[in-house]
């Protein structure tokens, strides 16, 4: 009997998950197949509830259900739940538990793409929303020197300082304008763009949250926008010389984890990321 997979959200149409989840399952000869569904927000709890039939081997959350499927599981680890945000559900045996693979795909996207380690390193992150939780968790763990979140809205990226300082990290919050972000920009080892400026089809798509006279030339800049492959805020850090990483990289190694849950096989993730590039190049 074929297994099956998946991955819901809503939309879900501009998801490259498919491509690259199914790649990797015909690379390693398995009989499931990796779908995915589109999900109106009413209809959440009956289709997580479906998701216990012995066929189904788990699936992946994308927005905007990441905290609407939670009420429905069994079980959800530590990291999910201090994240507040379930990106991977593994059916064991009718046994539905949530987990978050962002912050593990954010922290091997640096390290294995740029060999980043960020113990000890002063981080500024831009934006305080889903994403921005995952990464300031996954850096508060990782014993980052310091955290600096700018936010449009400051209130929210003081909750952000919050969950650093609750992990022993030094935080600020500041605003995403005005002479405290430039500060915070020239200092910093680290630059995480959480924020969606820049994000084709956003309503920032040609934007970007810092200009190249901003960005000093030896800071790493990581964008966790994938589409486009380079942002407008990478062209800006490569104008001055800096590193960069774009967000296809967290994105496949956050699926690679989630891969390996659901198969308990080693993801092939050169296959993943390869197939996801080509996806990237078709949609232009």
């Amino acid at each position: 009997m074929t297994s099956r997979l998946g991955i819901i959200g809503y939309p879900i149409a501009h998801s490259i998950s498919p491509v690259f989840q199914q790649a990797a399952l015909n690379h390693l000869g398995l009989d499931t197949s990796y779908q995915a569904w589109e999900v109106a927000p009413a209809d959440v709890g009956g289709f997580v509830r479906n998701l216990r039939k012995p066929e189904t081997l788990g699936i992946n959350v994308t927005l905007p259900h990441k905290e609407a499927v939670i009420p429905f599981l069994d079980e959800v680890d530590d990291w999910a739940t201090t994240a507040g945000a379930v990106n991977t559900i593994v059916n064991h045996q009718g046994r539905l538990t949530g987990h978050n693979t962002d912050g593990a795909g954010f922290l091997r996207a640096l390290h294995e793409e740029i060999g980043f380690t960020p113990q000890g390193r002063r981080i500024l992150v831009l934006g305080a929303g889903g994403a921005a939780r995952g990464v300031v968790l996954a850096l508060s763990q990782e014993n980052a020197a310091s955290l600096t979140i700018a936010n449009r809205t400051v209130s929210r990226a003081q909750v952000m300082a919050q969950l650093a300082m609750d992990n022993g990290i030094e935080s600020a919050a500041i605003s995403l304008s005005g002479p405290e972000l430039d500060i915070a920009v020239q200092s910093s080892d680290l630059i995480v763009n959480c924020t969606s400026i820049g994000m084709t089809h956003g309503p920032d798509e040609c934007e970007s949250p810092l200009g190249s006279t901003q960005i000093p030339s030896t800071v790493l800049v990581n964008d966790l926008v994938y589409n486009p492959r380079e942002t407008p805020l990478l062209r800006e850090a490569k104008k001055c010389g800096a590193r960069t990483l774009g967000g296809i990289h967290m994105l496949v190694y956050q699926g690679a984890s989630s891969f390996e849950m659901w198969t308990g096989q080693p993801a092939p993730v050169a296959v993943m990321l390869e197939a996801a590039l080509r996806a990237m190049e078709s949609r232009g």
